[in-house]
């Protein structure tokens, strides 16, 4: 818990994550300003003038492997999981969320929400959803001030609607199927809506550049194209589903700049989609977010997952330096929000039907009921507890390449820098965010800061 200070306006509230140390989201001195007397070097500089992106918000991903995992948990257990991600104050505050239309890898098997040939998606149920997916949905809804938006990804189609006769193994979506698939997808959002959970935004296709030996299904750019201009966006529109938020690409970054050229520079199709998703697994390529957002800056940027491959990592501290400076990066390159992958899974990394063990910033020991809370949780939440929807990200400017920052403006007119400190050094800095006043303040080696003015 984070005891809460009255501070003055000279002083500034100081959050820390740090290795070696047992700070994890914990308040640590407050950095005191003072007058500048022009003598002093070192600068992180703030200019709240300077104004970017707003932010939508942060959060992580609902899935079958993640309900079933926190199903098998005890009561309480299960209800710390829920409040550590959603509660505003008591958690980290999680704010937008993603989750999988029918089934996804981290899921138990491949499973849809219609019989084979249903043409008319008569049999469209999402029973299997209500077992596991949907209770945990409402579990995070019923967390007291708990808010946030939830969108939806298909990993692929049925398999009677593909080329491959597969939903593994990628296969593309056959012509004559494209106006029943995006039926499903409103089929998909009524069912939620009737179950009182709203579906704020979709994703056309996760990862559709991608062969995976799991659920997957290939659009190249004119596919997209095609299916968004002249199936998926008016039958949104016909359902009076038009605020839907619709995304494009939903894979690596270093794909996200010719996607989003090809399908912003057809009229029709960009008329219908609000933005550009995208995943880390190729690198930073932060270039390609500036270069989106400089041909069309009218368009969203924002990451949909991200997740340390290859099993559970325990006290593995890179992986949480891993994540912020992705987080970080985005954001400073107009992300307007972030989203992890799975919020919990075993101990083994999963379930996944496929063996595709992942690492999670929970890890739930189904055999002695038991959690462990992986740096990464702690390192997400410097940025989600803090940087609020609404928030626009302000002008940074940092004196050394040994740290990474950003800094934004709340809703509430509050300031929130953000440090990042990837080295086995302690690196002070004086902190500016008013002409003739600064702080002096120090990173320690292998931290992460949030600074409250």
């Amino acid at each position: 818990m984070i005891r809460e200070t009255n501070l003055t306006p000279r002083t500034a509230k100081v959050i820390q994550t740090a290795r070696d140390t047992g700070d994890r989201l914990s308040e640590i001195s407050p950095l005191v300003f003072v007058e500048d007397n022009e003598t002093w070097r070192g600068f992180i500089k703030i200019y709240p003038d300077v104004r970017y992106q707003e932010i939508e918000g942060f959060g992580g991903a609902f899935t079958e492997a993640a309900a079933v995992t926190l199903a098998k948990m005890s009561e309480d257990v299960q209800q710390q999981v829920l409040q550590s991600y959603f509660h505003p104050t008591l958690g980290i505050g999680y704010s937008l969320c993603r989750t999988h239309i029918h089934s996804c890898d981290f899921a138990l098997g491949n499973y849809t929400y219609v019989t084979d040939g249903d043409t008319e998606l008569a049999s469209f149920s999402v029973s299997r959803d209500e077992e596991a997916l949907i209770p945990m949905i409402r579990g995070a809804m019923g967390v007291e001030g708990a808010s946030f938006r939830l969108f939806a990804s298909p990993w692929s189609p049925p398999a009677w609607m593909k080329t491959n006769g597969a939903m593994n193994g990628g296969g593309r979506l056959l012509p004559e199927y494209r106006a029943v698939w995006a039926d499903y997808y409103v089929k998909y959002i009524e069912a939620y809506r009737d179950r009182g959970i709203s579906i704020w935004g979709l994703t056309v296709q996760n990862e559709p550049h991608a062969v995976q030996r799991w659920d997957s299904c290939i659009y190249d750019a004119h596919d997209e194209v095609e299916f968004v201009k002249r199936f998926l966006g008016p039958a949104l529109s016909r359902s009076g589903l038009e605020n839907i938020r619709l995304m494009i690409w939903d894979h690596n970054k270093d794909g996200v700049y010719p996607r989003a050229k090809a399908a912003y520079s057809d009229p029709e199709a960009a008329a219908y989609i609000w933005g550009t998703a995208f995943h880390w697994y190729s690198g930073d390529h932060f270039g390609d977010l500036d270069a989106a957002r400089y041909r069309f800056p009218d368009k969203k940027l924002l990451f949909t997952e991200g997740c340390i491959e290859g099993g559970v990592h325990l006290n593995d501290w890179s992986t949480g330096e891993r994540y912020a400076h992705h987080i970080l990066g985005d954001l400073n390159h107009w992300a307007c929000g972030w989203v992890d992958w799975n919020l919990v899974l075993d101990e083994q990394g999963g379930p996944n039907h496929v063996g595709n063990f992942c690492d999670a910033p929970v890890i739930a020991d189904t055999r002695t009921n038991t959690l462990t809370y992986e740096n990464s949780y702690y390192y997400i939440g410097h940025f989600s507890k803090y940087v609020r929807p609404g928030a626009v990200r302000i002008g940074c400017s940092v004196f050394t390449d040994e740290l990474e920052c950003t800094a934004f403006q709340n809703p509430d007119d509050s300031i929130v820098v953000i440090v990042l400190n990837r080295t086995d050094a302690v690196i002070s800095y004086h902190l500016q965010f008013e002409a003739g006043i600064l702080a002096s303040g120090s990173s320690q080696p292998h931290s992460i800061q949030t600074i409250l003015i």
